[in-house]
């Protein structure tokens, strides 16, 4: 049991929880307006990783077919048949009860909103059957992060928190188009949607750059909306540079390098912010 749920957290890449925690920290911090109840950091913790894991867990399951003809993906656990989709399906209603009860344990405008979540994080597994337009499905299910995490802390929704979660829509759009640049050829065979598939990979690469770029924007009115200090300036001129890296080491004609742009540096990215702008918001 033990190694088939390690095998389960391999596949949906568990490790990549850091892309979002971050935000919803940050959520929790901009709510608090400072260090947030560590009764709730705990209790939004597990309800991010518990939606994640069902998300990711249920779009393995959504996308087996497709990955069983995918070279890029044929070695995942599920078409190798390392696990089967029955334990998978398992996990994810387990994953997801975890969720549901994280919120209800928050408070009850959490709990409220908490099956819109859990939909709109798992309904994203489809999208990119129906519309090209899927990358912002993925970047609005991540955007849950900091608006959850405000709503744990103030039982109520305000700007601040919906403009972090257009951020995250933002940057989520922009890196997931530089990944589904590797599928292009396969999307077309198989019929599914993406920006690069229906207007080519330099288009597509142009689109992400316009995507970060008004994310850097955006995040520059929050931090002086929010009042803060040069620290958060500074984070955001490194996650700056860390952007144009990432674009730069994509080229139209080599994909070779995407893992970097989208695993390595994006991680990174999540962090800085929240750890510049939380010190900057326990400063003041």
């Amino acid at each position: 049991m033990l190694g088939k749920l390690k095998t389960t957290l391999e596949m949906i890449k568990f490790e990549h929880t850091i892309f979002a925690l971050p935000f919803a920290f940050m959520g929790a911090f901009f709510a608090a307006q400072g260090l947030p109840d560590l009764g709730k950091i705990g209790w939004i913790l597990l309800a991010m990783v518990s939606a994640r894991s069902a998300a990711m867990a249920f779009n393995r399951l959504v996308d087996y077919e497709f990955d069983e003809k995918n070279p890029r993906t044929i070695s995942r656990a599920l078409p190798k048949r390392t696990i089967s989709r029955r334990y998978v399906s398992g996990f994810v209603i387990c994953s997801s009860f975890l969720f549901l009860f994280a919120a209800a344990m928050l408070n009850t405008l959490a709990f409220k909103l908490s099956p819109l979540a859990l939909a709109i994080v798992l309904l994203y597994s489809y999208a990119k059957r129906y519309t090209w337009l899927t990358h912002f499905f993925l970047g609005l299910a991540l955007a849950c992060a900091p608006v959850g995490a405000w709503i744990a802390i103030q039982g109520s929704i305000a700007a601040v928190p919906l403009l972090l979660g257009l951020v995250v829509v933002l940057w989520v759009a922009g890196f997931d188009i530089i990944y589904a640049c590797q599928d292009v050829d396969f999307d077309r065979q198989e019929e599914l949607h993406s920006i690069p598939a229906r207007y080519g990979i330099p288009a597509a690469l142009w689109v992400s750059a316009l995507l970060h770029l008004s994310m850097v924007a955006l995040i520059g009115y929050i931090i002086w909306l929010s009042r803060l200090d040069g620290l958060s300036v500074a984070g955001l001129a490194v996650v700056a540079a860390l952007l144009a890296y990432e674009h730069s080491v994509v080229r139209p004609t080599d994909m070779s390098r995407v893992n970097t742009a989208f695993f390595t540096i994006n991680g990174w990215i999540s962090i800085l912010l929240f750890v510049t702008t939380g010190i900057d918001i326990l400063w003041h």
